[in-house]
Formats: C-alpha cells, structure tokens, sequence
C-alpha cells in the first residue's frame, strides 16, 4: 500500500523525462566524437524503465537501449555513431527516450533529441541555420513538433533581437555544472566540494534546456 501511494497517477506521456544533452553533433573528422553519451535523470521518488528509439537504427549502435533508473539517481546511455560517410552530412536523426513506471508497459513521458553528422568542427560555425537551412530543417522535424505540441504550445512567439548576455551566462553556468563530477563519484581529481547532487544537476539541466529554447 505504501509502495502504490508513491507511483503517478499521470496521463500516458505526460511526464517530464530530463535529458542531457539535448542535442548531439558528431563529426567525421574527430574519431572520439563518433561516441556520445546521453545522461538520463530521475528525479522521482519512483524507479523509471527506459527505452530508447530512433529514426535511423542502422547508422547508430545503443549500449544498452533499455534498462531502469532508480529514484534520484542518473544513467548514462552511450550511442555510437557507425555509419559515418559523406552521404550522411547534415541530415537530422532523432532518438527517442520513452520512460514508464516499473510495472507499467504505457510510457509515461517521452524526450527527443536530435542527432547530426558533420564533415568537421571547423565547418560548424559558418552553419548559422540561414533561412533556408533553417526552413529545410522545419520541413525534417515537422513530426517532432507533432510529439512535442502539448509541450510547446506557448512557442508562437516573435524573436527578439537575440539572446542576453545574462541568459547566455546562464547558459554557460548550466553547462559546467552539469560536466562536474556526481556526488558519490569516486575516481575524480576535482575537488569533493565541487561535486554536485543529481538533483542540482537535475535543475541545471531543466534551466539549460529553458535557455537553449529561447528563439534566437
């Protein structure tokens, strides 16, 4: 009885699943960069069952693309990338995190993040996403915008000039926080006073996300 008072009472999908990164960029040139790891938080007071899915299973490899999460805990979740040619340059993938209760099979909540492979770091920053990169990117990510509707329903908002220097700070405060080592971590040469919570972790990476949202 005790156990059951502590599991949601949710709509299917209606969960917030914590993801970072949101994004992962791989490039052709850079062989360490064809590994990315994904960090899924729990900040629950109940276990989380993972799944994970994606657009394009063939080009990629998921160690371990289901398994669980205890409560206030964190996983990390490797993705290689192993189709790497020119042909793959640009195009968008996307991966999909679903999340359910232990003994529940319908998933709780869902995240998306996508996924690009680039010839090179140093071709990144001539990609500003001008208006046509950016319209053919919509066009590729219409379904996303699909599953994530209820989620972004307030978006329908003008841009403004650009973001501030304080939201770009804030951003960049997220990011480090979130690199620092888990509380726990033993195998670290950063000082203990520097490691942080998952649940600090967890805030860092919902504020960073907020900021990455933000239209340019």
């Amino acid at each position: 009885m005790q156990q059951q008072s502590r599991q949601p009472d949710l709509v299917e999908g209606s969960l917030p699943v914590f993801v970072f990164p949101t994004e992962l960029v791989f490039y052709a040139d850079e062989q360490a960069s064809h590994k990315q790891v994904l960090t899924l938080y729990n900040p629950y007071e109940f276990a989380l069952k993972f799944k994970v899915l994606c657009t394009a299973p063939n080009k990629y490899a998921v160690v371990d693309a289901t398994g669980a999460v205890k409560p206030q805990c964190c996983v990390d979740i490797v993705i290689r990338h192993r189709d790497v040619r020119a042909c793959h340059y640009g195009v968008i993938d996307k991966f999909r995190l679903q999340v359910s209760e232990q003994s529940q099979r319908k998933a709780l909540g869902r995240k998306e993040v996508m996924a690009t492979l680039l010839p090179s770091a140093a071709q990144e920053q001539p990609q500003v996403r001008p208006q046509e990169e950016e319209r053919r990117m919509k066009e590729q990510l219409a379904d996303r915008v699909f599953f994530e509707q209820t989620a972004f329903q307030t978006e329908s908002r003008t841009a403004s000039g650009g973001p501030s220097i304080l939201t770009v700070l804030l951003g960049l405060v997220c990011m480090a926080a979130l690199m620092l080592p888990t509380l726990g971590e033993q195998e670290s040469t950063v000082p203990v006073y520097l490691h942080l919570s998952v649940n600090k972790k967890l805030v860092a990476a919902y504020v960073l996300e907020t900021v990455l949202e933000t239209p340019l």
